[in-house]
Protein backbone atom coordinates (compact mmCIF):
# COMPACT_ATOMS: atom_id res chain seq x y z
CA UNK A 1 0.00 0.00 0.00
CA UNK A 2 1.38 3.34 -1.05
CA UNK A 3 2.29 5.26 1.98
CA UNK A 4 0.49 8.84 3.06
CA UNK A 5 2.18 12.16 3.67
CA UNK A 6 1.33 13.95 6.97
CA UNK A 7 0.15 17.06 6.00
CA UNK A 8 1.09 20.10 6.75
CA UNK A 9 -0.85 21.69 9.44
CA UNK A 10 -2.21 25.24 9.32
CA UNK A 11 -0.77 28.07 11.18
CA UNK A 12 -3.67 28.01 13.70
CA UNK A 13 -3.31 28.71 17.89
CA UNK A 14 -3.29 25.52 19.43
CA UNK A 15 -6.63 23.39 19.91
CA UNK A 16 -8.87 24.63 22.22
CA UNK A 17 -11.91 21.84 20.89
CA UNK A 18 -12.30 22.95 17.07
CA UNK A 19 -9.53 24.16 15.32
CA UNK A 20 -9.23 25.48 11.69
CA UNK A 21 -7.37 22.26 10.12
CA UNK A 22 -7.92 21.19 6.59
CA UNK A 23 -10.68 19.12 5.72
CA UNK A 24 -10.63 15.46 7.14
CA UNK A 25 -11.54 14.59 3.48
CA UNK A 26 -7.94 16.95 1.82
CA UNK A 27 -5.29 15.09 2.76
CA UNK A 28 -2.91 15.69 0.28
CA UNK A 29 -1.77 12.55 -1.39
CA UNK A 30 2.05 11.36 -1.82
CA UNK A 31 4.11 12.39 -4.73
CA UNK A 32 4.40 9.92 -7.61
CA UNK A 33 1.61 7.73 -8.86
CA UNK A 34 -0.66 6.06 -6.17
CA UNK A 35 -2.37 2.49 -7.03
CA UNK A 36 -3.74 1.58 -4.23
CA UNK A 37 -4.50 4.46 -1.93
CA UNK A 38 -5.04 3.96 1.81
CA UNK A 39 -8.16 3.19 3.24
CA UNK A 40 -10.55 5.45 5.30
CA UNK A 41 -12.95 5.33 7.61
CA UNK A 42 -16.38 5.83 6.30
CA UNK A 43 -17.46 7.43 9.26
CA UNK A 44 -15.76 8.41 12.52
CA UNK A 45 -18.30 5.76 14.16
CA UNK A 46 -16.59 2.96 12.26
CA UNK A 47 -13.99 3.90 13.76
CA UNK A 48 -14.78 4.29 17.75
CA UNK A 49 -17.11 1.18 17.57
CA UNK A 50 -14.35 -0.78 16.27
CA UNK A 51 -11.99 0.38 18.75
CA UNK A 52 -14.56 -0.04 21.66
CA UNK A 53 -15.36 -3.39 20.17
CA UNK A 54 -12.30 -4.55 20.20
CA UNK A 55 -11.55 -3.30 23.80
CA UNK A 56 -14.38 -4.65 25.12
CA UNK A 57 -14.48 -8.47 24.98
CA UNK A 58 -15.17 -11.84 26.65
CA UNK A 59 -12.58 -10.74 29.41
CA UNK A 60 -14.33 -7.63 29.97
CA UNK A 61 -17.54 -10.09 31.35
CA UNK A 62 -15.88 -13.05 33.32
CA UNK A 63 -12.44 -11.75 34.25
CA UNK A 64 -12.72 -8.25 36.26
CA UNK A 65 -15.44 -9.84 38.34
CA UNK A 66 -13.34 -12.27 39.15
CA UNK A 67 -10.29 -10.15 40.14
CA UNK A 68 -12.16 -7.43 41.76
CA UNK A 69 -14.25 -9.63 44.44
CA UNK A 70 -10.95 -11.93 44.72
CA UNK A 71 -9.22 -8.49 45.29
CA UNK A 72 -10.99 -6.63 48.16
CA UNK A 73 -13.81 -5.66 45.98
CA UNK A 74 -14.61 -2.00 45.66
CA UNK A 75 -11.40 -1.72 47.51
CA UNK A 76 -10.24 -3.10 44.40
CA UNK A 77 -11.14 -0.15 41.95
CA UNK A 78 -8.67 2.00 43.82
CA UNK A 79 -5.66 0.13 42.07
CA UNK A 80 -7.26 -0.54 38.79
CA UNK A 81 -8.43 3.12 38.35
CA UNK A 82 -4.62 4.53 39.31
CA UNK A 83 -3.41 1.49 36.95
CA UNK A 84 -5.18 2.99 34.41
CA UNK A 85 -4.63 6.28 34.71
CA UNK A 86 -1.02 6.21 35.32
CA UNK A 87 -0.49 2.85 32.61
CA UNK A 88 -3.24 1.72 30.52
CA UNK A 89 -4.82 4.58 29.12
CA UNK A 90 -1.26 6.51 28.35
CA UNK A 91 -0.60 3.58 25.92
CA UNK A 92 -3.73 3.73 24.49
CA UNK A 93 -3.29 6.95 23.69
CA UNK A 94 0.22 6.47 22.41
CA UNK A 95 -0.96 3.67 20.12
CA UNK A 96 -3.85 5.70 17.96
CA UNK A 97 -1.38 8.59 17.73
CA UNK A 98 1.64 6.04 16.42
CA UNK A 99 -0.88 4.51 14.11
CA UNK A 100 -2.72 7.45 13.10
CA UNK A 101 0.62 9.89 12.43
CA UNK A 102 2.65 7.06 10.72
CA UNK A 103 -0.30 5.30 9.04
CA UNK A 104 0.93 2.03 8.46
CA UNK A 105 0.82 -1.59 10.15
CA UNK A 106 2.62 -2.80 13.09
CA UNK A 107 5.87 -3.98 11.08
CA UNK A 108 6.88 -1.40 8.65
CA UNK A 109 6.07 1.59 11.39
CA UNK A 110 9.42 0.78 13.03
CA UNK A 111 11.15 2.16 10.21
CA UNK A 112 10.44 5.39 10.82
CA UNK A 113 10.51 5.05 14.50
CA UNK A 114 13.54 2.97 15.55
CA UNK A 115 14.49 0.16 12.87
CA UNK A 116 16.73 -1.76 15.21
CA UNK A 117 13.46 -2.61 17.05
CA UNK A 118 11.38 -4.23 13.61
CA UNK A 119 11.07 -7.46 15.74
CA UNK A 120 8.38 -6.00 17.96
CA UNK A 121 6.21 -5.83 14.62
CA UNK A 122 6.86 -9.51 13.74
CA UNK A 123 6.34 -10.56 17.34
CA UNK A 124 3.16 -9.14 17.64
CA UNK A 125 1.74 -10.91 14.26
CA UNK A 126 2.82 -14.37 15.98
CA UNK A 127 0.92 -13.35 19.07
CA UNK A 128 -2.24 -12.22 16.88
CA UNK A 129 -2.06 -15.64 14.99
CA UNK A 130 -1.68 -17.92 18.88
CA UNK A 131 -4.76 -15.58 20.09
CA UNK A 132 -6.67 -16.67 17.21
CA UNK A 133 -6.03 -20.40 17.89
CA UNK A 134 -7.95 -20.60 21.00
CA UNK A 135 -10.27 -17.24 21.10
CA UNK A 136 -12.24 -18.12 18.47
CA UNK A 137 -12.93 -21.73 19.97
CA UNK A 138 -14.36 -20.11 23.02
CA UNK A 139 -16.53 -18.36 20.96
CA UNK A 140 -17.23 -21.65 18.78
CA UNK A 141 -18.42 -23.20 22.49
CA UNK A 142 -20.93 -19.73 22.66
CA UNK A 143 -22.18 -20.51 18.97
CA UNK A 144 -22.59 -24.07 20.42
CA UNK A 145 -24.86 -22.95 23.41
CA UNK A 146 -26.55 -20.61 21.36
CA UNK A 147 -28.18 -23.18 18.74
CA UNK A 148 -28.75 -24.97 21.73
CA UNK A 149 -31.12 -22.62 23.22
CA UNK A 150 -33.43 -22.84 20.97
CA UNK A 151 -35.81 -25.50 22.86
CA UNK A 152 -38.64 -25.36 25.31
CA UNK A 153 -36.55 -26.68 27.63
CA UNK A 154 -32.92 -25.73 27.71
CA UNK A 155 -30.83 -29.06 27.99
CA UNK A 156 -28.70 -28.22 30.67
CA UNK A 157 -31.68 -27.42 33.23
CA UNK A 158 -31.76 -31.18 33.74
CA UNK A 159 -30.05 -34.56 35.25
CA UNK A 160 -32.39 -36.38 32.67
CA UNK A 161 -29.91 -36.31 29.32
CA UNK A 162 -28.11 -39.31 28.42
CA UNK A 163 -24.71 -37.64 29.03
CA UNK A 164 -25.51 -37.12 33.13
CA UNK A 165 -23.69 -38.86 35.31
CA UNK A 166 -25.24 -40.00 38.74
CA UNK A 167 -23.56 -36.77 40.57
CA UNK A 168 -25.70 -34.43 38.54
CA UNK A 169 -27.79 -32.77 41.20
CA UNK A 170 -30.64 -30.51 40.58
CA UNK A 171 -30.96 -28.25 43.51
CA UNK A 172 -33.69 -25.41 42.03
CA UNK A 173 -36.96 -25.88 42.94
CA UNK A 174 -36.25 -28.33 45.61
CA UNK A 175 -35.39 -28.02 49.48
CA UNK A 176 -34.72 -31.62 50.51
CA UNK A 177 -30.94 -31.66 48.57
CA UNK A 178 -27.66 -31.35 50.11
CA UNK A 179 -25.21 -30.07 47.38
CA UNK A 180 -21.32 -31.89 48.49
CA UNK A 181 -17.91 -31.64 47.03
CA UNK A 182 -18.98 -34.98 44.48
CA UNK A 183 -21.91 -32.36 43.37
CA UNK A 184 -22.32 -31.33 39.77
CA UNK A 185 -24.54 -29.11 38.37
CA UNK A 186 -26.95 -30.25 35.58
CA UNK A 187 -25.13 -26.83 33.32
CA UNK A 188 -21.57 -28.21 34.57
CA UNK A 189 -22.09 -31.51 33.44
CA UNK A 190 -23.49 -30.06 30.26
CA UNK A 191 -20.33 -27.82 29.42
CA UNK A 192 -17.72 -30.71 30.33
CA UNK A 193 -19.80 -33.85 28.91
CA UNK A 194 -21.94 -32.76 26.03
CA UNK A 195 -19.76 -29.63 24.57
CA UNK A 196 -16.29 -30.40 25.37
CA UNK A 197 -16.89 -33.92 25.88
CA UNK A 198 -13.96 -34.01 28.12
CA UNK A 199 -14.82 -37.26 29.44
CA UNK A 200 -13.04 -38.82 26.36
CA UNK A 201 -9.50 -37.43 26.66
CA UNK A 202 -6.74 -38.49 29.16
CA UNK A 203 -5.25 -35.29 29.20
CA UNK A 204 -2.49 -33.35 26.94
CA UNK A 205 -1.25 -37.12 26.62
CA UNK A 206 -4.82 -38.35 25.14
CA UNK A 207 -6.99 -35.01 23.67
CA UNK A 208 -8.67 -37.69 21.34
CA UNK A 209 -10.44 -36.84 18.66
CA UNK A 210 -12.00 -33.83 16.81
CA UNK A 211 -15.31 -33.00 17.96
CA UNK A 212 -17.16 -32.23 14.47
CA UNK A 213 -20.49 -30.00 16.13
CA UNK A 214 -17.80 -27.51 17.57
CA UNK A 215 -16.10 -27.90 13.69
CA UNK A 216 -18.98 -26.76 12.27
CA UNK A 217 -19.45 -24.01 14.75
CA UNK A 218 -15.92 -22.78 14.31
CA UNK A 219 -16.12 -23.10 10.59
CA UNK A 220 -19.36 -20.75 10.91
CA UNK A 221 -16.88 -18.50 12.86
CA UNK A 222 -14.22 -18.16 10.27
CA UNK A 223 -16.71 -17.54 7.71
CA UNK A 224 -18.64 -14.60 9.46
CA UNK A 225 -15.00 -13.18 10.00
CA UNK A 226 -13.59 -13.61 6.68
CA UNK A 227 -16.29 -11.83 5.36
CA UNK A 228 -16.31 -8.89 8.03
CA UNK A 229 -12.48 -8.23 6.92
CA UNK A 230 -11.90 -9.31 3.37
CA UNK A 231 -12.81 -6.01 2.14
CA UNK A 232 -11.21 -3.89 4.74
CA UNK A 233 -12.22 -1.48 7.20
CA UNK A 234 -15.05 -0.54 4.87
CA UNK A 235 -16.96 -4.19 5.46
CA UNK A 236 -15.49 -4.48 9.13
CA UNK A 237 -16.35 -1.10 10.09
CA UNK A 238 -20.17 -1.40 9.40
CA UNK A 239 -20.74 -4.85 10.80
CA UNK A 240 -19.18 -3.48 14.20
CA UNK A 241 -22.28 -1.31 14.31
CA UNK A 242 -23.78 -4.91 15.51
CA UNK A 243 -21.34 -6.30 16.97
CA UNK A 244 -20.17 -3.60 19.14
CA UNK A 245 -23.90 -2.65 20.40
CA UNK A 246 -25.25 -5.35 21.15
CA UNK A 247 -23.50 -6.59 24.33
CA UNK A 248 -24.68 -3.13 25.91
CA UNK A 249 -28.18 -3.68 25.26
CA UNK A 250 -28.57 -7.41 26.29
CA UNK A 251 -26.30 -6.46 29.65
CA UNK A 252 -28.86 -3.76 30.46
CA UNK A 253 -31.39 -6.53 29.99
CA UNK A 254 -29.64 -8.77 31.72
CA UNK A 255 -29.00 -6.28 34.42
CA UNK A 256 -32.24 -5.43 34.99
CA UNK A 257 -33.34 -8.66 35.13
CA UNK A 258 -30.24 -9.87 37.77
CA UNK A 259 -31.72 -7.06 39.95
CA UNK A 260 -35.54 -8.75 40.14
CA UNK A 261 -33.89 -12.05 41.12
CA UNK A 262 -34.61 -12.97 45.01
CA UNK A 263 -31.09 -13.03 46.52
CA UNK A 264 -29.56 -10.43 44.24
CA UNK A 265 -28.27 -7.62 47.10
CA UNK A 266 -26.21 -10.56 48.62
CA UNK A 267 -23.93 -10.38 45.44
CA UNK A 268 -23.68 -6.85 44.85
CA UNK A 269 -22.87 -6.60 48.50
CA UNK A 270 -20.05 -9.73 47.93
CA UNK A 271 -18.69 -7.54 44.83
CA UNK A 272 -17.80 -3.88 46.31
CA UNK A 273 -17.65 -4.81 50.03
CA UNK A 274 -14.31 -3.18 50.40
CA UNK A 275 -11.48 -5.14 52.18
CA UNK A 276 -9.20 -2.60 52.97
CA UNK A 277 -6.13 -4.73 54.03
CA UNK A 278 -5.98 -5.92 50.39
CA UNK A 279 -4.64 -3.06 49.26
CA UNK A 280 -1.26 -3.85 50.94
CA UNK A 281 -1.15 -6.84 49.00
CA UNK A 282 1.50 -6.68 46.14
CA UNK A 283 -0.92 -9.42 44.59
CA UNK A 284 -3.52 -6.81 44.32
CA UNK A 285 -1.71 -4.53 42.39
CA UNK A 286 -0.27 -6.90 40.09
CA UNK A 287 -3.54 -7.62 39.25
CA UNK A 288 -4.73 -4.49 38.30
CA UNK A 289 -2.29 -3.21 36.06
CA UNK A 290 -2.42 -7.04 34.42
CA UNK A 291 -6.20 -6.68 34.09
CA UNK A 292 -5.60 -2.93 32.63
CA UNK A 293 -3.48 -3.67 30.21
CA UNK A 294 -5.01 -6.69 29.19
CA UNK A 295 -8.24 -5.49 28.75
CA UNK A 296 -7.49 -1.71 27.05
CA UNK A 297 -5.02 -4.41 24.65
CA UNK A 298 -1.75 -2.03 23.89
CA UNK A 299 0.75 -4.15 22.37
CA UNK A 300 -0.96 -6.39 19.69
CA UNK A 301 -0.76 -4.25 17.23
CA UNK A 302 -4.77 -3.40 16.98
CA UNK A 303 -4.51 -0.05 17.87
CA UNK A 304 -1.78 1.10 15.55
CA UNK A 305 -3.91 -0.61 12.85
CA UNK A 306 -7.42 0.86 13.32
CA UNK A 307 -6.10 4.62 13.78
CA UNK A 308 -3.81 3.91 10.60
CA UNK A 309 -6.99 4.04 8.71
CA UNK A 310 -7.96 7.68 10.44
CA UNK A 311 -7.35 11.46 8.98
CA UNK A 312 -4.35 12.89 10.05
CA UNK A 313 -6.06 15.52 12.14
CA UNK A 314 -8.73 12.97 13.96
CA UNK A 315 -8.80 14.15 17.29
CA UNK A 316 -7.29 10.93 18.68
CA UNK A 317 -6.50 12.25 22.16
CA UNK A 318 -10.30 12.26 22.37
CA UNK A 319 -11.01 8.91 21.25
CA UNK A 320 -8.49 7.58 23.58
CA UNK A 321 -10.09 9.25 26.48
CA UNK A 322 -13.45 8.24 25.36
CA UNK A 323 -13.11 4.82 24.27
CA UNK A 324 -10.68 3.72 27.67
CA UNK A 325 -13.40 5.09 30.07
CA UNK A 326 -16.42 3.07 28.29
CA UNK A 327 -14.14 -0.15 28.19
CA UNK A 328 -13.30 0.22 31.94
CA UNK A 329 -16.96 1.27 32.91
CA UNK A 330 -18.13 -1.58 30.91
CA UNK A 331 -16.27 -4.04 32.96
CA UNK A 332 -17.72 -2.02 36.37
CA UNK A 333 -21.39 -3.06 34.64
CA UNK A 334 -20.62 -6.41 34.26
CA UNK A 335 -19.75 -6.95 37.55
CA UNK A 336 -23.29 -5.94 38.48
CA UNK A 337 -24.56 -8.06 35.99
CA UNK A 338 -22.95 -11.42 37.13
CA UNK A 339 -22.45 -10.83 40.65
CA UNK A 340 -26.75 -10.33 40.76
CA UNK A 341 -27.14 -13.59 39.18
CA UNK A 342 -24.20 -15.21 41.82
CA UNK A 343 -25.92 -13.74 44.37
CA UNK A 344 -29.73 -15.48 43.71
CA UNK A 345 -27.57 -18.94 43.16
CA UNK A 346 -26.50 -18.72 46.47
CA UNK A 347 -29.96 -17.55 47.39
CA UNK A 348 -31.11 -21.02 45.92
CA UNK A 349 -28.54 -23.11 47.42
CA UNK A 350 -28.33 -21.97 50.98
CA UNK A 351 -24.76 -21.27 50.92
CA UNK A 352 -22.46 -17.93 50.58
CA UNK A 353 -21.91 -15.87 47.15
CA UNK A 354 -18.25 -17.16 48.15
CA UNK A 355 -19.03 -20.72 47.65
CA UNK A 356 -21.03 -20.10 44.52
CA UNK A 357 -18.41 -17.84 42.84
CA UNK A 358 -15.27 -19.86 42.40
CA UNK A 359 -15.50 -20.48 38.96
CA UNK A 360 -13.19 -18.41 37.12
CA UNK A 361 -12.89 -17.77 33.16
CA UNK A 362 -14.75 -19.28 30.82
CA UNK A 363 -16.18 -21.64 33.18
CA UNK A 364 -18.17 -18.46 34.92
CA UNK A 365 -19.82 -17.83 31.30
CA UNK A 366 -20.40 -21.12 30.45
CA UNK A 367 -21.53 -23.01 33.65
CA UNK A 368 -22.55 -20.13 36.52
CA UNK A 369 -24.22 -17.99 34.63
CA UNK A 370 -26.47 -20.19 32.49
CA UNK A 371 -27.28 -22.61 35.27
CA UNK A 372 -29.35 -19.33 36.65
CA UNK A 373 -30.50 -18.81 33.30
CA UNK A 374 -32.01 -22.37 33.21
CA UNK A 375 -34.01 -21.56 36.31
CA UNK A 376 -35.20 -18.22 35.14
CA UNK A 377 -38.85 -17.48 34.01
CA UNK A 378 -38.51 -16.99 30.41
CA UNK A 379 -35.42 -19.53 30.04
CA UNK A 380 -35.02 -19.65 26.68
CA UNK A 381 -34.81 -16.21 25.59
CA UNK A 382 -32.62 -14.97 28.05
CA UNK A 383 -30.20 -18.40 26.93
CA UNK A 384 -30.44 -17.03 23.79
CA UNK A 385 -29.41 -13.20 24.11
CA UNK A 386 -26.79 -13.99 26.84
CA UNK A 387 -25.17 -15.80 23.97
CA UNK A 388 -25.74 -13.96 21.15
CA UNK A 389 -24.33 -11.09 23.34
CA UNK A 390 -21.12 -13.35 24.17
CA UNK A 391 -20.61 -13.96 20.61
CA UNK A 392 -20.70 -10.87 19.39
CA UNK A 393 -18.43 -9.27 22.11
CA UNK A 394 -15.87 -12.42 20.65
CA UNK A 395 -16.45 -11.68 16.85
CA UNK A 396 -15.30 -7.75 17.15
CA UNK A 397 -12.31 -8.71 19.40
CA UNK A 398 -11.34 -10.92 16.61
CA UNK A 399 -11.83 -8.54 13.94
CA UNK A 400 -9.33 -6.61 15.55
CA UNK A 401 -6.81 -8.87 16.52
CA UNK A 402 -6.81 -9.88 13.05
CA UNK A 403 -7.03 -6.76 11.19
CA UNK A 404 -3.59 -6.33 13.22
CA UNK A 405 -2.08 -8.86 11.06
CA UNK A 406 -3.34 -7.89 8.18
CA UNK A 407 -2.73 -4.36 7.69
CA UNK A 408 1.23 -5.21 9.53
CA UNK A 409 1.43 -7.84 6.69
CA UNK A 410 0.12 -5.75 3.67
CA UNK A 411 1.88 -2.69 4.81
CA UNK A 412 5.08 -4.81 5.05
CA UNK A 413 4.91 -6.31 1.20
CA UNK A 414 2.90 -4.18 -0.66
CA UNK A 415 4.79 -5.26 -3.76
CA UNK A 416 3.42 -8.49 -3.37
CA UNK A 417 0.05 -8.27 -1.64
CA UNK A 418 -1.32 -4.53 -2.93
CA UNK A 419 -4.70 -5.38 -4.33
CA UNK A 420 -4.66 -9.02 -3.24
CA UNK A 421 -6.42 -8.12 0.19
CA UNK A 422 -9.24 -11.21 -0.54
CA UNK A 423 -6.89 -13.51 -0.93
CA UNK A 424 -4.14 -12.84 1.86
CA UNK A 425 -7.37 -12.43 4.27
CA UNK A 426 -8.61 -15.85 2.97
CA UNK A 427 -5.12 -17.27 3.60
CA UNK A 428 -4.85 -15.70 6.88
CA UNK A 429 -8.30 -17.15 8.18
CA UNK A 430 -7.18 -20.75 6.70
CA UNK A 431 -3.90 -20.73 8.83
CA UNK A 432 -6.19 -19.59 12.04
CA UNK A 433 -8.75 -22.63 11.03
CA UNK A 434 -6.04 -24.92 10.50
CA UNK A 435 -4.00 -23.53 13.99
CA UNK A 436 -7.34 -24.44 16.02
CA UNK A 437 -7.84 -27.68 15.43
CA UNK A 438 -6.36 -28.98 18.24
CA UNK A 439 -8.37 -27.19 20.26
CA UNK A 440 -11.69 -28.66 18.86
CA UNK A 441 -10.80 -32.15 20.38
CA UNK A 442 -12.19 -33.70 23.54
CA UNK A 443 -8.98 -32.52 25.08
CA UNK A 444 -9.53 -29.41 23.42
CA UNK A 445 -10.23 -27.08 26.49
CA UNK A 446 -6.75 -27.97 27.70
CA UNK A 447 -5.29 -26.94 24.70
CA UNK A 448 -7.21 -23.53 25.16
CA UNK A 449 -5.58 -22.64 28.68
CA UNK A 450 -2.28 -23.78 27.98
CA UNK A 451 -2.72 -21.30 24.90
CA UNK A 452 -4.53 -18.51 26.70
CA UNK A 453 -1.78 -18.88 29.67
CA UNK A 454 1.56 -18.53 27.56
CA UNK A 455 -0.01 -17.63 23.91
CA UNK A 456 -0.51 -14.17 25.26
CA UNK A 457 0.57 -14.09 28.77
CA UNK A 458 4.00 -12.24 29.92
CA UNK A 459 5.00 -11.90 26.16
CA UNK A 460 2.45 -9.26 24.95
CA UNK A 461 3.74 -7.75 28.54
CA UNK A 462 7.10 -7.79 27.65
CA UNK A 463 6.22 -6.31 23.89
CA UNK A 464 4.55 -3.10 25.35
CA UNK A 465 7.17 -2.47 27.32
CA UNK A 466 9.79 -2.32 24.81
CA UNK A 467 7.86 -0.84 22.62
CA UNK A 468 7.15 2.02 25.22
CA UNK A 469 10.82 2.20 25.70
CA UNK A 470 11.67 2.48 22.12
CA UNK A 471 8.94 5.42 21.16
CA UNK A 472 9.89 7.34 24.32
CA UNK A 473 13.95 6.62 24.90
CA UNK A 474 15.13 6.05 21.10
CA UNK A 475 12.42 7.78 19.12
CA UNK A 476 12.33 10.39 21.39
CA UNK A 477 9.81 11.76 23.31
CA UNK A 478 10.08 15.18 22.36
CA UNK A 479 9.90 13.97 18.58
CA UNK A 480 6.66 11.74 19.17
CA UNK A 481 5.42 15.04 20.86
CA UNK A 482 6.03 17.16 17.92
CA UNK A 483 4.11 14.71 15.74
CA UNK A 484 0.95 15.04 18.22
CA UNK A 485 1.68 18.78 18.17
CA UNK A 486 1.31 18.00 13.82
CA UNK A 487 -1.82 15.78 13.99
CA UNK A 488 -3.88 18.05 16.50
CA UNK A 489 -2.56 21.38 16.98
CA UNK A 490 -0.94 20.66 20.92
CA UNK A 491 1.66 19.17 22.45
CA UNK A 492 0.48 16.50 25.32
CA UNK A 493 0.93 18.00 28.71
CA UNK A 494 3.81 16.65 31.33
CA UNK A 495 1.77 14.11 32.45
CA UNK A 496 1.56 12.02 28.92
CA UNK A 497 4.88 12.85 28.70
CA UNK A 498 6.17 11.85 32.45
CA UNK A 499 3.82 8.43 31.80
CA UNK A 500 5.07 7.42 28.27
CA UNK A 501 8.89 8.06 29.82
CA UNK A 502 8.87 6.61 33.24
CA UNK A 503 5.77 5.74 34.88
CA UNK A 504 4.03 3.03 32.11
CA UNK A 505 7.37 1.34 31.56
CA UNK A 506 8.37 0.80 35.71
CA UNK A 507 4.33 -0.38 35.58
CA UNK A 508 4.94 -3.10 32.85
CA UNK A 509 8.42 -4.41 33.65
CA UNK A 510 6.73 -4.64 37.46
CA UNK A 511 4.11 -6.95 36.20
CA UNK A 512 6.36 -9.41 33.83
CA UNK A 513 8.90 -9.77 36.61
CA UNK A 514 5.88 -10.48 39.07
CA UNK A 515 4.47 -12.76 36.41
CA UNK A 516 7.78 -14.66 35.98
CA UNK A 517 8.03 -14.77 39.76
CA UNK A 518 4.86 -15.92 40.83
CA UNK A 519 3.85 -19.12 38.49
CA UNK A 520 1.15 -20.76 40.15
CA UNK A 521 0.23 -24.96 38.94
CA UNK A 522 -1.99 -24.65 36.01
CA UNK A 523 -5.02 -27.04 36.59
CA UNK A 524 -8.38 -27.40 34.63
CA UNK A 525 -11.02 -29.09 36.26
CA UNK A 526 -9.34 -31.26 38.61
CA UNK A 527 -6.37 -31.70 36.24
CA UNK A 528 -3.13 -31.16 36.91
CA UNK A 529 -1.06 -29.86 33.98
CA UNK A 530 2.14 -32.26 33.95
CA UNK A 531 5.38 -30.03 33.84
CA UNK A 532 6.17 -31.45 30.08
CA UNK A 533 3.11 -28.69 29.12
CA UNK A 534 4.83 -26.43 31.55
CA UNK A 535 8.01 -26.43 29.32
CA UNK A 536 6.07 -26.45 26.16
CA UNK A 537 4.36 -23.28 27.19
CA UNK A 538 7.28 -21.41 28.11
CA UNK A 539 8.31 -22.67 24.30
CA UNK A 540 5.36 -21.34 22.63
CA UNK A 541 5.67 -17.60 25.07
CA UNK A 542 9.38 -17.17 23.83
CA UNK A 543 8.51 -18.20 20.23
CA UNK A 544 6.88 -14.77 19.76
CA UNK A 545 9.01 -12.85 22.07
CA UNK A 546 12.54 -14.25 20.45
CA UNK A 547 12.00 -12.75 17.17
CA UNK A 548 13.22 -9.20 18.18
CA UNK A 549 16.64 -10.32 19.39
CA UNK A 550 16.92 -12.53 16.62
CA UNK A 551 16.14 -9.20 14.23
CA UNK A 552 18.28 -7.02 16.44
CA UNK A 553 21.63 -9.51 15.37
CA UNK A 554 20.41 -9.92 11.31
CA UNK A 555 19.69 -5.57 11.29
CA UNK A 556 23.41 -5.17 13.24
CA UNK A 557 25.10 -8.17 11.00
CA UNK A 558 24.05 -6.46 7.50
CA UNK A 559 24.31 -3.29 8.18
CA UNK A 560 27.30 -1.58 6.83
CA UNK A 561 29.85 0.25 9.16
CA UNK A 562 31.45 -0.04 12.57
CA UNK A 563 29.56 -1.19 15.47
CA UNK A 564 29.21 2.16 16.09
CA UNK A 565 28.16 3.09 13.04
CA UNK A 566 25.61 0.09 12.76
CA UNK A 567 24.51 0.92 16.03
CA UNK A 568 24.03 4.70 14.82
CA UNK A 569 22.29 3.42 11.77
CA UNK A 570 19.82 1.01 13.93
CA UNK A 571 18.22 3.23 15.96
CA UNK A 572 17.54 6.19 13.72
CA UNK A 573 14.70 6.29 11.83
CA UNK A 574 14.88 5.74 8.13
CA UNK A 575 13.88 8.69 5.66
CA UNK A 576 10.52 8.21 3.95
CA UNK A 577 9.02 9.42 0.76
CA UNK A 578 7.18 12.45 1.95
CA UNK A 579 6.32 16.18 1.31
CA UNK A 580 9.43 17.60 1.51
CA UNK A 581 7.73 20.23 3.37
CA UNK A 582 5.49 17.40 5.66
CA UNK A 583 9.47 16.07 5.92
CA UNK A 584 10.47 19.08 7.96
CA UNK A 585 7.45 19.41 9.91
CA UNK A 586 6.73 15.61 10.73
CA UNK A 587 9.80 13.56 10.80
CA UNK A 588 12.53 16.45 11.34
CA UNK A 589 14.02 15.65 15.16
CA UNK A 590 13.16 18.51 17.77
CA UNK A 591 15.87 19.19 19.87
Amino acid sequence: MAEQPCPVPTASAPWQGTAAHPSPTADPAPPGPQTHPRDKWSKKMDFLLSVVGFAVDLGNVWRFPYICYQNGGGAFLIPYTLMAVFGGVPLFYMELALGQFHRTGAIPIWKRICPIFKGIGFAICIIGLYVSFYYNTIIAWALYYFYSSFSGTLPWASCDNPWNTPDCTNYFGRSNVTWTNFSRSPAEEFYTRKVLEIQKSGGLYDVGGIHWQLLLCLFLIFTIVYFSLWKGVKTSGKVVWVTATLPYVVLLILLVRGATLPGAWRGVVFYLRPDWGKLLSTAVWVDAAAQIFFSLGPGFGVLLALASYNHFHNNCYRDALVTSTVNCLTSFLSGFVIFTVLGYMAEMRDVEVEDVARDKGPSLLFITYPEAIANMVGSTFFAIIFFLMMITLGLDSTFGGLEAVITAVMDEYPQVLAGRRELFVLGLITVCFLGSLSTLTYGGAYVVKLLEEFGAGCSILAVVLLETIAVSWFYGIQRFSHDVKAMLGFTPGMFWKVCWVAVSPALLAFIVVSSLLDQPPLTLFDYQYPEWSISVGYLIGASSFICIPFYMVYKLVWTPGSLKQRLAVCIRPEKTTRDPQAEVMCMSPVL
